[in-house]
């Protein structure tokens, strides 16, 4: 059951809280009263960037500037990006702000997730829980996997849609820890001070048994139809991103990110990150000179997300659309 340990919690923290604004993907079906928090973002910085590679957006105050690469979520390992921008605004740099990676739980100080993760617990395969149909579909997909009925030994629907987005991402060759991993070393090598924060995710699991399977029905539908399309999308959305396209890299599945968008406190935790990223990048701009820092495209743009929230503070916020990103 490590997977769904793993992938649970991960995902409970890639949920938006930020609101929105300007509609650029049709909406997904979700179960009544539940939002796409993603859906949408503000318009007049989804801008495509004028110099090459990636784009840029430009945060200053006086004599102090950020430069912030939005990042796609989701990318081919070893994803091939033009780094001449990013090498010219690493030298010299205060420092590197990156997204949080140091996911950490807890069990001895949060006996409730201890429990949680019990709860999703299953001594039978996920699909004999199925009507007929439903099972066929389920392992026709997990087949597609190359994986066996045990390896989704779980109750709930939501646990199973968040192992088979793993499995998935694992055998076509994709993943969230990419370009950040890389610029990370960079970074390291360059002797560039990295600030990048944890958190402790055990009081995060059981959100994810207390989804209704209204719920976790619906993103389970959406992750098996994602997973029979393939990654054609991801794919041309992960090139938009090497070449600066910032709609086009907008344009991969967010069947994930929906599913997260229906579990009980990850808006609110996922909040709490948008605010820490805006602040840690406040806190650069008090140093004169310039400092990087990365963000999800989707949590830097949304109507509340990181760029919001500076330029809602005073700061000058600038687009890829400008000479100087």
């Amino acid at each position: 059951m490590k997977p769904v340990l793993g992938v649970a919690l991960a995902a409970v923290l890639l949920a938006s809280a930020a609101s929105a604004q300007v509609p650029l993907t049709p909406s997904a079906s979700l179960p009544a009263g539940v939002v796409d928090p993603n859906e949408t973002l503000v318009e007049e910085l989804v801008v495509t960037a004028r110099l090459p590679g990636p784009a840029w957006w430009r945060v200053s105050d006086g004599d102090s500037i950020v430069y912030v690469l939005g990042a796609p979520t989701v990318a081919p390992k070893r994803q091939q990006w033009d780094q001449l921008q990013f090498n010219r605004r690493l030298d010299g740099a205060n420092a590197v702000i990156l997204p949080f990676t140091g996911l950490k739980v807890k069990l001895a100080g949060a006996p409730g997730a201890a429990i949680s993760y019990l709860r999703l617990k299953s001594g039978k395969p996920f699909e004999d829980s199925l009507a007929p149909a439903e099972r066929e579909r389920f392992a026709a997909v997990r087949a597609r996997l190359g994986q066996p009925a045990d390896h989704y030994k779980t109750r709930h629907p939501l646990a199973a849609a968040l192992i088979l987005t793993d499995d998935y991402r694992e055998k076509e060759g994709l993943t969230t820890a990419d370009p950040t991993k890389l610029i990370k070393l960079l970074a390291q090598r360059g002797g560039v001070k990295i600030v990048q924060r944890s958190y402790d995710l055990g009081p995060l699991l059981g959100a994810v048994t207390r989804t209704s399977d209204a719920a976790g029905e619906a993103c389970l539908d959406e992750v098996m139809g994602e997973i029979e399309a393939g990654p054609g999308r991801t794919l041309a959305a992960s090139r938009a991103w090497a070449d600066g396209d910032v709609a086009g890299a907008l344009g991969a599945e967010r069947s994930y990110e929906r599913c997260i968008a229906v579990t009980p406190g990850a808006q609110a935790f996922d909040a709490r990150v948008k605010g820490d990223l805006a602040r840690d990048i406040e806190a650069a701009l008090k140093t004169p000179g310039h400092a990087i820092a990365v963000a999800p495209l989707r949590t830097l743009l949304a109507q509340g997300g990181v760029l919001d929230q500076l330029r809602a503070k005073g700061y000058e916020v600038k687009t890829p659309g400008d000479a100087e990103g």
